[in-house]
């Protein structure tokens, strides 16, 4: 039977090497080419060189752009004087009893004098910059750039977007004279233990971490004292700081309490 062009085997055609841009002008002209997959700079920073790149040079110069989001979130957070961070789930819907109880919170802190920063997004974060609208006060969203998009809420006096979540974090703690965790996923944890350990290695003082909903973190604080605590991992003043309520009201007498004390002892 002879062969049709219908049932001829295709040629292969050899599939190119993606040619490696040796310029940061080459490369953002890449970028801009349709189908160019978008790394986040978190994921360009992160990510390990490999042998033949030789755009790997660049990482050097990308100190330039973490230093200048340095430079401007502390322009921009520089009247913040008696902030605390509210964080938790970004998936707390408004009919929730946690999105109610952070918005409480945030009110009742910003009728006390504090400036209320969250990470600027949905859930606990907008439930916490809503209380501080409600009070008429300073409402600030410290918000990531993600591969998908988080938008701002519309609670906030003053929104900015980092790239770097380092830079983020670092905003959150030198702003802050406290921190109110509500149940919360990866990221909330994350900023948990970040400040438990700057805790620990007495690189901040007198920083009250504030555990919102006892039920949901009693099994973790178990787990701490039973494990970590038992095995002498950590030491019991490590602890110390860490308030467990269920009361908005508690959490922010426990708050202020701290700060009195830190405004004569100092946060570091």
């Amino acid at each position: 039977m002879a062969k049709t062009s219908s049932n001829k085997p295709k040629p292969v055609t050899p599939r190119k090497k993606p040619v490696v841009p040796k310029t940061v002008a080459e490369a953002k002209k890449r970028e801009e080419e349709p189908g160019y997959w978008h790394l986040t700079d978190d994921e360009v920073l992160l990510r390990s060189p490999e042998p033949e790149d030789e755009y790997r040079t660049s990482d050097s110069w990308r100190v330039f752009r973490i230093m200048g989001e340095f430079v401007n979130g502390f322009d921009h957070l520089a009247t913040i004087t008696r902030g605390v961070s509210i964080f938790g789930s970004a998936r707390t819907h408004e009919e929730d009893p946690f999105y109610i109880a952070a918005r409480e919170t945030g009110r009742l802190l910003a009728e006390a004098g504090f400036e209320i920063i969250t990470g600027g997004g949905p859930g606990i974060m907008e439930a916490a910059n809503r209380g501080a609208h409600d009070a008429g006060a300073v409402s600030v969203g410290c918000n990531i750039e993600l591969p998908f998009e988080q938008m701002p809420n519309p609670y906030l006096t003053k929104s900015l977007t980092f790239k770097y979540f380092m830079v983020r974090k670092t905003m959150f703690i030198k702003y802050s004279n406290a921190y109110v965790i509500f149940p919360g996923g990866f990221g909330t944890m994350d900023e948990l233990f970040e400040a438990l350990t700057l805790i620990q290695t007495k690189k901040i003082r007198n920083f009250p971490v504030v555990l919102f909903g006892s039920q949901y973190w009693r099994g973790l604080l178990s787990w701490l004292t039973s494990t970590m605590l038992n095995e002498r991992m950590i030491n019991a003043e490590d602890l110390g700081l860490i308030h467990l309520t269920d009361s908005p009201s508690d959490a922010v007498d426990f708050i202020i309490g701290t700060f009195a004390s830190s405004l004569n002892n100092g946060k570091i």
